[in-house]
């Protein structure tokens, strides 16, 4: 009776032992997948948002990548027939053209009512002012386009530090989840110790309850 109830004992010792190990392994990977489900949703959003950031500033992007491209052009930089290109784009502008048309009117009109309109200061005038609204329209182009240049610029570099704090966001959830997994494996690996020590405890109790019977 004494060898049966020892027995019955050890039974639901280890019972227990078992079904409390069972239930730290399952409460840890819970936690566990909760965490990682976590983290991994967490860095879907972090890469959205940075795709969403870089399609927004693509059009500045662009938009200043191909204002670099002409002022290298007005420059000289991309070759000579870019050079003439560029400067051609300019003189046979609408633009170029209103404003040569009336400068020479207007020159022309002061001459008229100055009595000097075949006179050689009005031709040496006239002869002048289209080469230097040229120069003068180049010089505010290539200004222009720096202004478009530095807008793609910061763009760029807004791009560039979001993509930075993005890497830095999903590094940090990444350590999360490996932090996760390795307390998961922590928890596992005392839940299996705490359960064979408590049977181990209880192997030894009833040893010594059964050498005591004996006397």
């Amino acid at each position: 009776m004494v060898a049966a109830a020892m027995v019955a004992t050890a039974a639901v010792g280890a019972y227990s032992a078992n079904r409390s190990a069972s239930a730290q392994r399952k409460a840890a990977n819970q936690a566990s997948s909760a965490q990682e489900a976590s983290s991994m949703a967490a860095i879907d959003e972090q890469r959205r948002q940075f795709d969403l950031s870089q399609e927004l500033m693509r059009p500045f992007v662009n938009a200043g990548t191909g204002a670099l491209g002409q002022q290298q052009a007005l420059l000289g930089l991309s070759g000579n027939e870019a050079q003439q290109a560029a400067i051609d784009n300019i003189s046979n502008s609408a633009e170029f053209q209103t404003y040569l048309n009336q400068g020479e009117n207007a020159i022309r009109q002061n001459a008229s009512a100055t009595g000097g309109l075949r006179g050689g200061n009005t031709q040496a005038a006239l002869s002048q002012f289209s080469p230097q609204l040229l120069n003068q329209m180049i010089n505010q182009r290539f200004t222009n386009l720096g202004g478009l240049t530095a807008m793609g610029q910061n763009a760029a570099a807004g791009v560039g530090n979001a993509g930075m704090q993005s890497a830095n966001n999903i590094g940090n959830l990444l350590q999360q989840m490996g932090a996760a997994q390795a307390g998961n494996a922590l928890a596992q690996g005392s839940a299996s110790a705490n359960q064979w020590a408590s049977i181990g405890n209880l192997a030894g109790q009833i040893g010594g309850m059964y050498a005591g019977s004996k006397f």
